[in-house]
């Protein structure tokens, strides 16, 4: 499991070194609300790959190793250590536009300009993560395989910063559930 102080300790060490992270996942939920919210086994990233081989460096001589699994790729993989810490990297290449190219070209898969300026808080402390719109945005199509731990999050989010719930969630939305149940009352 990966604590806030564990985050934030990551995230300073980075940013010493120049070096640019934007949390992503769980922990951008959590980064954007200002609170931690649940557990997180891992801490998701989004990196620009100039930075990759500096961050592996300096997380190999804390111990971290590869952590084989079958999303593992050029642009994905994950570094443990033997305290059940990982880092989950996603590595992007900025297009003219300030997208965050993810992966090959082809696939068409980008981190958009307006996903990384995101700002929140871990502990007190300013971090730079994915916004709250995008973070809705590529969590809804996970709902169905991750559950609840998504619809809280996802709820939490469009709650907090006013946006529209993905069109198959709308059910979802609390103002719409305060409504339907003073009109149970009623009848």
């Amino acid at each position: 499991m990966m604590s806030s102080a564990d985050v934030v300790d990551f995230y300073t060490q980075l940013q010493n070194l120049g070096i640019v992270i934007w949390l992503d996942g769980g922990w951008a939920v959590d980064a954007l609300l200002g609170e931690q919210t649940r557990p997180h086994e891992d801490l998701d990233i989004a990196i620009q790959e100039k930075d990759v081989s500096k961050v592996c460096e300096l997380l190999e001589s804390q111990g971290y190793k590869d952590v084989p699994r079958d999303d593992t790729g050029p642009w994905s993989f994950v570094l443990g250590d033997d305290k059940g810490h990982e880092i989950d990297f996603h590595i992007i290449v900025f297009d003219d536009k300030g997208n965050g190219i993810y992966g090959p070209l082809e696939k068409k898969s980008m981190y958009p300009a307006a996903s990384l300026i995101g700002k929140g808080t871990l502990d007190g402390r300013p971090v730079k993560c994915i916004s709250a719109e995008y973070m809705v945005k590529f969590m809804a199509p996970w709902l169905n395989k991750h559950g609840a731990k998504y619809v809280k999050a996802i709820s939490a989010l469009c709650e907090r910063f006013d946006i529209d719930y993905p069109a198959e969630y709308r059910h979802l939305k609390k103002s719409d559930l305060t409504s339907a149940k003073q009109n149970d009352h009623r009848h």
